[in-house]
Formats: C-alpha cells, structure tokens, sequence
C-alpha cells in the first residue's frame, strides 16, 4: 500500500480488547514488595484532565520547553525528514490529542511536504477526537490511524508501504522506562525500520534537581490529585474502597541516578478491598506504591542509547534554556 491509499475509516478500527489491563496490573502490582502501579493508568478522563492543568502549572518546564523546539525548529525538522524529496510516513507513538504534533502537521501541510500522518494509540476515544480534529483542519492531509500497540502497527506499516518512515515519540515518554527497557524499545524499533527511517523522541535532560523536584510537585497540588486519582480510578473500576485521605504523595528525585520517582505512601496502617479481584491489601503506617519513574538524560547517555540500539544520532534540538532535548536517531 502507497502512501496515497493509506487511508482508514474510523469504523474499521480494532474494538479494544474484552480482558482488563488495569485489573492486571492491580492483582500483579499491589502483591509486589515494594507494591508499584504503573502510570500508564494515570490516564482515565479525570487524569487526563489533571494532566492537562499539570501542562499548564508554571513549575511543569517540559511541555513549553518541547512546544519552543517545535516550533522554532520546524524548517529544520522538515529538512531532515525529507532530504532527498520522497514521501514519508509521519508515525506518532502514543498519539493521544497531537497537540504538539499538530504543530508539524501545520507547517508540513502549508509548505505542501509529500506525507502521511499515522497516529498510533491504545484509546480508540483519543483516536477518533484526533482524527476528526486533524481533518477538520487539513482535509487533505493523508491520516492512516491505528488502533494498537506501538510495535504491533509498525510491524504491519512495514508488511504494507516500504514509504520512509518517520516515528514520532515525543513528550519525554522515554523517561518512564527503565534503562533496560529503553534499550529494548529502542531495539524493537530498529528491527522494524528500513535503513534511512527515523524516529524523533523527546528527552528531558538533567539540570538543577531544584527545577525538577519542583516540576514533579508544583504548589498547586496538581501532581499530588494526579496521582490519587489512580486510587480512585481502581475503587470506580475494580470495586475497591480506597480511602484517598489514607494516602499522600511524595516525590523525589536523584541527581545521582537521574530518576524523580513518583510514590503513594499510607498515612496509616490498613487494609483496602478489591471487590472485581476478591482481593484483600493490607498497608502498613508508611508504607508505599511506587507509581512512575521519569528519568533525565545527559548529551553521552542519549548518544550511548542510539549507539547501542543500532541507531546514528543526526539531529539535536533544545529550547533556549537548555531543559529539553528532541533527538534525531537514524536507522
């Protein structure tokens, strides 16, 4: 398939699956020691729109920072994707609402650039907010939405188009993994790219851990109400009896290591009921779950990381303060 039929009716998308991730992660995660919840969950309607003000708060640098190298860069940007005049497949991971993304549609499509725009997400609901929002404003822009895991839908662009792709992972959603982990995501990708593709991602970088201390806990208690909301997420979902004033946030992060690490703590000893998992937790006075790691990056880290996934790095650009970093890898 060309690039000039890949094109996909909302109707055709995979339904979501029938099993429950969630109650997964909770059986698995809450009988760990320490327990942990994975932020993947953060993000029902309420969370999502506890991230959003999050985006906004002035001690949140990240989402103004990649914003900056956007849209000061975007020429640039063009320039890489499209070096010698053949179309190309803008492929985004974990497209959610585009919003910086669009950025690029925007300049790509007023300067007529030869692309498809494939937005790659897990929510069918983001999927179709995205795809009626991106057409209503470039009817003509060629949208071959998936409704998938990331690998699972570039494994099938790559059966489908040998067109030159370009995999967006923005945001700093490469902070979340573990090392081992980001190798692994970044492996996987190189085995399913051509020579020639790229992937774009955003890396947050280290700086005074004062900035991102404050980042991960801004006054407003935004990031505090976020992360409860996953408490209350799982009593909504999975019938359990959460007591959120039982609960308090605490955040930290180690200069040493480059991780700000994200934890639930119990404020008392007790036991909580699961009811959908006929499952009992019990706490102790202080006890935590652990619920994200966002790690930061050094220059040699992230150079390291391409190197040893098989990638070249062609492309550095940050904002103006040096905060945030979109990187250019080449497979």
């Amino acid at each position: 398939m060309d690039l000039e039929s890949a094109v996909i009716d909302l109707d055709t998308l995979t339904p979501a699956p029938s099993t429950s991730p969630l109650a997964d992660e909770v059986r698995m995660g809450l009988q760990t020691t320490p327990k942990r919840l994975s932020s993947r969950f953060f993000y029902d309607a309420e969370g999502s729109r506890l991230f959003q003000e999050i985006m906004h708060a002035p001690e949140y640098y990240l989402t103004r920072s990649e914003y900056e190298i956007l849209n000061t860069y975007k020429e640039d940007f063009l320039k890489q994707f499209t070096p010698d005049g053949r179309p190309f497949e803008l492929v985004e991971l974990g497209a959610g609402d585009g919003l910086k993304t669009k950025i690029l549609l925007g300049f790509f499509a007023d300067k007529n650039a030869n692309f498809a725009y494939t937005p790659v997400d897990i929510s069918v609901d983001a999927l179709e907010d995205l795809v009626v929002d991106v057409r209503q404003k470039w009817p003509d822009l060629r949208l071959n939405p998936r409704h998938d895991d990331y690998f699972n839908a570039l494994q099938q662009l790559s059966e489908e188009s040998d067109a030159r792709r370009v995999v967006l992972f923005l945001g700093s959603n490469i902070g979340n993994f573990t090392p081992d982990a980001a190798l692994d995501f970044y492996q996987q990708l190189h085995d399913r790219l051509q020579p020639g593709d790229l992937v774009l991602t955003g890396f947050d970088l280290q700086k005074h851990p004062a900035i991102i201390h404050a980042a991960y806990n801004d006054q407003q208690g935004l990031t505090r109400a976020f992360n409860l909301n996953l408490l209350r997420r799982i009593n909504r979902e999975l019938d359990a009896d959460f007591n959120l004033s039982a609960f308090d946030h605490y955040e930290v992060y180690n200069p040493e290591t480059g991780e700000a690490r994200s934890y639930l703590v119990s404020q008392k000893a007790q036991t909580v009921q699961i009811g959908a998992l006929d499952m009992k937790v019990s706490f102790e006075y202080g006890e935590i779950i652990h619920t994200e790691i966002s790690r930061k990056f050094t220059r040699a880290q992230i150079e390291n990381l391409a190197q040893q996934a098989g990638f070249s790095l062609i492309g550095w650009f940050t904002d103006s303060n040096g905060y945030f970093a979109d990187v250019v890898f080449e497979r």
